[in-house]
């Protein structure tokens, strides 16, 4: 589990499957939040021992919103087929 302020944090955790526990009331990252990947525990500290409960109980089954990882392949792919390589 990761705990953390860090809206990059959140999604590198999402994608590596390690659920999140973000100390903020908001985030720029409400993918992570729809997946089920992070929770928003704020900064009361009786909060986050709550939410990270919860979080060490999760399964990491989500699915991944940002994709599957293989868009440089599929890129270079699509240049090579236009003679661009």
């Amino acid at each position: 589990m990761i705990v953390t302020d860090s809206g990059g944090l959140q999604e590198e955790a999402c994608i590596l499957g390690v659920p999140c526990v973000t100390l903020r009331e908001n985030t720029e990252r409400p993918e992570t939040l729809d997946v089920g990947s992070n929770i928003l525990a704020g900064t009361d500290s009786q909060i986050i021992v709550d939410k990270s409960r919860i979080m060490l109980d999760k399964k990491t089954d989500w699915k991944n919103p940002y994709g599957d990882g293989h868009a440089g392949r599929r890129m270079v792919d699509v240049l090579v087929e236009a003679g661009l390589e």
